[in-house]
């Protein structure tokens, strides 16, 4: 059975959240955007392609920084409305330098910075 795009909830802009998960350590690393190319594109490939919803164009993770998201496992919700892509990451995750874009937390009514820029 191959995998049909067409049965994947896609918001009203052609859309659908991915977060991307280190396969080995299960950290989230980032949420980004894909569309049904993208999608289509990341397992054709096995490089993770995302949607710049700010260039209007499509992302190939790492192209130009060299931090690369290998693709090892492609997971869609029960609602069929989010991805989870399993990924082996290559340096930094986030465009800050830093492993995750998750690495700001709520302490105590304060931000903590969780994580310094790789470096």
């Amino acid at each position: 059975m191959s995998f049909d795009t067409d049965t994947l909830v896609f918001d009203n802009a052609g859309l659908i959240p991915a977060i991307a998960q280190d396969c080995e350590s299960g950290e989230v690393l980032m949420m980004a955007w894909m569309n049904a190319e993208a999608v289509g594109r990341t397992l054709e490939t096995g490089r993770v392609t995302y949607w710049s919803r700010s260039r209007s164009s499509f992302w190939v993770k790492g192209e130009s920084s060299g931090h690369v998201q290998e693709l090892v496992d492609f997971r869609v919700d029960c609602d069929r409305d989010c991805l989870l892509l399993q990924v082996r990451q290559t340096g930094p995750a986030c465009h800050t330098n830093r492993r995750s874009c998750f690495f700001t937390a709520l302490r105590a009514g304060e931000e903590v910075e969780l994580m310094a820029p790789m470096g």
